[in-house]
């Protein structure tokens, strides 16, 4: 499948080491390269910021997506492609889906991980077909992605589901994942 827009979850905040804004920067990279289109939580600050930065650095097309309540609280990029302002978390959401041929979390809080867990949730609830990633920049999700293989192995969690997960170090190893992907009963 031809990517033409990917949806990144990352956050409004930095983290403490250097490495993720860097990757953040390098999936910018070869988004650009790929010549897919970013669709993203629209704030200047943080792994968001570096994110949308460097693609738009790069000549590369970004979208973003924020509620009007966060617009100041997470300080709105005003210099992409385009930037929609939502009335809600649940419309932001939507559009970002609607927009994206599919999705990836790069590091991130909370909301990062709430994203992700509902956008992988539609997959194995075949509300989509489109593929599911974690970029594990740095070794950032280590723990996650042992926890959701734990829960595999305890039977709360169906492996067919698990692999719908693509998991990957390097953007473009997971950018090749992203684009083999091939939905369960597909």
């Amino acid at each position: 499948m031809r990517l033409q827009s990917l949806c990144v979850y990352c956050g409004s905040n930095a983290g403490h080491r250097p490495a993720y804004a860097e990757a953040a920067r390098e999936f910018a990279c070869a988004l650009v390269a790929h010549d897919i289109r970013l669709v993203y939580g629209g704030s200047s600050y943080g792994i968001m910021g570096a994110l949308a930065d460097e693609v738009l650095h790069r000549g590369g097309s970004v979208i973003g997506v924020i509620p009007r309540s966060l617009v100041v609280r997470e300080r709105a990029h005003h210099g992409l492609t385009e930037l929609r302002v939502t009335a809600s978390m649940h419309e932001r959401k939507a559009v970002m889906a609607e927009l994206a041929d599919g999705f990836v979390a790069l590091p991130g809080g909370v909301g990062t991980m709430e994203e992700l867990f509902e956008i992988w949730t539609w997959a194995q609830l075949g509300i989509h077909h489109k593929p599911c990633g974690l970029l594990n920049a740095a070794g950032y999700y280590d723990r996650l992605v042992d926890f959701l293989d734990a829960a595999t192995d305890e039977g709360f969690v169906q492996a067919a589901h698990r692999r719908m997960l693509l998991v990957a170090t390097t953007p473009e190893d997971l950018l090749e994942r992203l684009e083999r992907h091939e939905p369960p009963g597909a």
